[in-house]
């Protein structure tokens, strides 16, 4: 048997930041990865954003 059956499912995230104190050294260990996750994706975001802000400037730049 997986023992991830037998952890209770995770709730949405509400938005609202979670209470850290309640939670063991591992689930803190996974919710750090799961934010550098989210960061990581936010960051490729920004960048793709910014490429694409960068190549419509150049085609709209005045000579």
């Amino acid at each position: 048997m997986d023992t991830d059956d037998l952890e209770p499912p995770r709730k949405p995230d509400t938005g609202k930041p979670r209470d850290l104190e309640v939670m063991g050294v591992e689930q803190l260990r996974e919710y750090v990865d799961e934010l550098r996750a989210e960061i990581a994706r936010a960051e490729a975001v920004i960048a793709r954003k910014g490429d694409a802000r960068a190549a419509a400037e150049s085609v709209f730049r005045k000579r």
